[in-house]
């Protein structure tokens, strides 16, 4: 049986946007997220992060400080007694990048769907049970190429967005 999922986009979703997010002591959550996030699971959906990370192509941090925070945010749900995020998948590319190495179009880099299409493979998930949550149309876009629902959160709280568009 397929597994469903909520995806959530990070920057200006789970967390406030401050450019180029990589040290846990910028981070903030938004308003509610670590409830949303508890209520998805409470639902019977997987949550699993998708988010651009230009900052790697562009040199301002490593792929393993992405990581490191990704590992920070769980281990902050397990101090406010919620359940971890299933998965983070993130694209460090950026056509415009510095770094040889990740300066490049990709097919991962939202609005392209790639991210998605990874995860429902690898985490066999159903994308017609699924929901992409972003504060960006690209993110929309991006569930939406994968045949998984967008929802567009525009602020306040997330949890009230999440409970209003997924059943």
């Amino acid at each position: 049986m397929a597994n469903k999922a909520v995806f959530f986009d990070r920057d200006g979703t789970l967390n406030v946007d401050v450019h180029y997010l990589y040290r846990p002591e910028d981070f903030q959550w938004t308003p509610e997220a670590v409830e949303a996030i508890e209520y998805c699971h409470q639902q019977g959906y997987l949550v699993v992060v998708i988010t651009n990370q230009s900052g790697v192509a562009r040199g301002y941090y490593t792929e393993a400080e992405v990581q490191r925070l990704h590992q920070w945010m769980n281990e902050e749900l397990a101090r406010q007694g919620a359940k971890p995020i299933d998965a983070f998948y993130y694209c460090p590319h950026h056509p415009q990048g510095k770094v040889a190495a990740y300066a490049k179009e990709c097919s991962c880099r939202k609005p392209q769907p790639g991210m998605l299409l990874q995860a429902c493979q690898e985490m066999n998930i159903e994308p017609a049970q699924s929901y992409m949550v972003g504060d960006s149309p690209r993110d929309v876009e991006a569930g939406e190429k994968s045949g998984i629902q967008g929802v567009l959160y525009t602020g306040g709280s997330l949890l009230a967005c999440v409970r209003e568009n997924i059943d």
